[in-house]
């Protein structure tokens, strides 16, 4: 099965893909995951996605295209793949849909979780991660047990770059203009399912699944 999640920064898409991920035995590939991995090892596609991403920018259609088109081409996603942060542009979603069709395939289903832009802001200005895991928490939501240390391996947290007030803002300016007419596109489709992403992640979750398994999966 092939899936998208839509939604603005800081919905759970992420979270969310990856429990749906080990439930359906097929990789979640997130775009984010991709470009800070080319960052963390310095090549030169991680050093001009910084660029865009320090400064609550989206990466370029083109850049995006290319590096997701090469990933859906691995073995593991034969079987079906989930799309997190992808795609962000009708531009994007032109794209994959020629794609899929000379892949002989197409999207399932598309899962958008809404949310309060509001809230969004609290949730991202006070989330912090694990510079050795990469585990996630929230000075808001959840804190960790052992205060400024990871839970899970001891490593110490710290709030990402993009994870300031301004850019935040801009961030979720830029999705309002270039990624909410995805929505347009995607529910002429008939295959669009909005979920409130302000209840607690386990009930967005449910919503998700019963969305899913009426498909069969």
């Amino acid at each position: 099965m092939n899936i998208i999640f839509l939604g603005p920064p800081g919905a759970g898409k992420g979270t969310q893909a990856e429990r749906l991920s080990k439930d359906l035995n097929v990789p979640q590939i997130s775009t984010g995951d991709i470009f800070r991995a080319a960052l963390s090892q310095g090549t030169e596609l991680g050093l001009e996605a910084k660029k865009y991403m320090d400064a609550g920018e989206l990466v370029p259609d083109e850049l995006v295209v290319r590096i997701v088109e090469e990933r859906l081409r691995e073995n593991d996603c034969k079987g079906g793949f989930i799309l997190d942060g992808f795609p962000r542009s009708t531009f994007q979603a032109e794209a994959l849909d020629r794609f899929l069709i000379e892949e002989g395939s197409g999207i399932d289903i598309v899962l958008n979780i809404d949310m309060d832009s509001e809230e969004l802001v609290k949730r991202l200005t006070g989330r912090r991660v694990c510079r050795e895991c990469g585990a996630n928490y929230n000075i808001h939501y959840s804190l960790p047990e052992t205060g400024g240390e990871c839970d899970q391996c001891g490593g110490e947290l710290y709030q990402r770059d993009d994870d300031n007030e301004k850019t935040i803002r801009n961030r979720l300016k830029v999705y309002g203009q270039q990624t909410e007419p995805l929505i347009d596109y995607y529910s002429g489709t008939g295959k669009m399912v909005t979920v409130d992403g302000s209840k607690k992640p386990g009930e967005v979750y449910d919503v998700i699944r019963g969305a899913v398994n009426s498909l069969g999966a």
